[in-house]
């Protein structure tokens, strides 16, 4: 333990342990926790009775039986089609910090734009009476505004940041504009004895008819499927410089975002979206219970799924880049079938999204079963390989029949009521110039959607007829392409795996960057 942390309260972080973790400091039980995508702490100050060494045990339990959410991971013993090598163990950052007795904890910044202010909750281990809390915030001209709030009344104490009508910019794609953000803790003689240095961004989201709308703007969205998997290291980025390099990969070849999916990313992830502008969808790893139109008992989803998904939303609701939440996906319940507790999970997860932000917008569960009527947004995954094939699939948007309110012939979701609607899978187009073996054949190893284009100059025709589709449908608020890169033998990525160029990155931006009649 460093010298300088005699007094005050030491906390052990966990970003993520794959599934179920146990965790011992010098003998002494901390924490238990369950679920494979959340991250959790421990105050281990007790069991640490002043040593200055400490033998920290972490045990992890995982399995491949029983509901569980896994995400990509393989339920079979090797990855195959669109599943991907297992993960146990530790696979996010570990690590201490050191806090005073009192301190300021995890709180929420609201941005308003309708009145170009930030509400800021500032909650602490304990009230204390004679205490303050304050916020300020700041931009490259100075300080922009501060205001402080007594601690004892309340247990999460709020203050109000009103943005002078000449410092105010909005965060967006264009101009991914953060301010600084300061949080102080002062105690009853005015010493400051916590800090936490921040930032936060200025943008809204909203509903308008079939638009979503960003700072009261149409912005299409041209979102990719990230997977957010490497070849060395699975789950676990390799470092903090890839998590950037995907945005940025991702940029160049013309999306402005991402779904990121069946995976809760490492907080980074979100700090790279915010300073570049990147729109982000936050979704969970829910494969694992109820997939492949399975609907026996022991696939159901459990309490976890909802207990997992909150801990993600605490954890990530404070970053400006997301802008829709996803809690659940490809589930199969049917509509007229017995009540189910999917159907339980699925609305506990979407009115835990709504109670614990209502800022965004919220998607019951992405591409196939709408299971709440409030939903506020509809979508479809549709791999239908063939354009013009595509192109009709989606033509009965315009007269309220959107693609995707049936599965195996039969109806899965409650009737459309005319909400905001995207294509939120599509494309996998298959390809990899080297997927053939010796005799001309594809290697038995190489998967992908449908039928694989014969050369390069076919993947084109059908990048471009796809999402030509869907640009110039004006009901369409943006699609999500599958995907970023080929993950082990799914080969359909823009890249490769490791990441490297297969394809020319600017004719594929160039496919995606004419207007969207949405915009116009």
């Amino acid at each position: 333990m460093p010298s300088g942390w005699g007094s005050g309260r030491t906390i052990l972080h966990f970003g993520a342990v794959d599934h179920d973790a146990t965790v011992w400091v010098n003998g002494v039980e901390v924490v238990r926790h369950r679920g494979g995508f959340g991250s959790f702490e421990a105050d281990i100050t007790t069991a640490l009775a002043g040593a200055g060494e400490a033998t920290i045990v972490v045990r992890a339990r995982d399995t491949r039986h029983g509901p569980q959410a896994r995400g990509k991971q393989a339920r079979e013993y090797a990855n195959h089609d669109c599943v991907y090598t297992r993960t146990t163990g530790i696979w996010q950052t570990v690590w201490l910090e050191s806090v005073p007795e009192v301190h300021l904890q995890r709180g929420a910044v609201t941005p308003n734009v309708g009145a170009s202010s930030f509400t800021v909750a500032l909650p602490v281990s304990q009230n204390r009476p004679g205490w303050t809390a304050t916020a300020s915030l700041s931009d490259a001209a100075g300080s922009v505004v501060t205001a402080s709030t007594r601690v004892d009344l309340d247990r999460a104490p709020t203050v109000t940041l009103a943005i002078p009508a000449d410092r105010v910019r909005l965060w967006s794609t264009d101009d991914p504009h953060l301010y600084d953000l300061t949080l102080q803790l002062h105690d009853e003689s005015g010493a400051l004895v916590d800090e936490v240095q921040s930032y936060t961004g200025l943008r809204s989201v909203a509903i308008d008819g079939q638009a979503i709308m960003i700072n009261g703007q149409r912005v299409f969205q041209r979102l990719v499927l990230d997977q957010g998997y490497w070849a060395d290291s699975l789950m676990t980025a390799p470092d903090d410089d890839a998590l950037r390099r995907d945005i940025e990969l991702s940029l160049a070849a013309g999306f402005n975002g991402a779904r990121l999916h069946q995976k809760v990313f490492e907080e980074r992830f979100f700090h790279h979206a915010d300073r570049l502008g990147y729109l982000v969808w936050g979704e969970f790893g829910d494969w694992g219970a109820s997939i492949g139109g399975h609907d026996t008992d022991h696939q159901q989803p459990t309490a976890s799924f909802v207990t997992q998904w909150i801990e993600a939303l605490r954890r990530d609701l404070n970053h400006t880049s997301i802008i829709g939440w996803c809690p659940l996906n490809e589930t199969h319940q049917r509509l007229h079938d017995r009540i189910t507790q999917l159907d339980d999970v699925t609305q506990a997860m979407f009115w835990a999204t709504r109670l614990a932000d209502p800022t965004r917008v919220v998607l019951d569960a992405s591409g196939y079963s709408h299971r709440v009527a409030e939903t506020d947004v509809w979508d479809s995954h549709d791999y239908e390989q063939d354009p013009e094939k595509f192109t009709a699939n989606h033509a009965g948007l315009t007269e309220g029949r959107p693609y995707g309110n049936r599965h195996l012939d039969q109806d899965i979701s409650q009737p459309y009521a005319g909400q905001p609607y995207f294509v939120s899978e599509f494309g996998g187009i298959w390809w990899n110039p080297d997927a053939l073996d010796a005799d001309g054949r594809v290697r038995t190893e190489s998967w992908g959607y449908g039928d694989r284009v014969r050369d390069e100059e076919g993947f084109y025709a059908r990048f471009e007829g796809l999402t030509g589709a869907l640009l110039d449908d004006p009901r369409m608020f943006g699609y999500c392409y599958t995907q970023l890169t080929d993950v082990f033998q799914e080969e359909n990525g823009i890249y490769r795996f490791d990441r490297a160029e297969k394809l020319d990155v600017e004719r594929i931006r160039k496919a995606q960057q004419r207007p969207a009649a949405y915009e116009l």
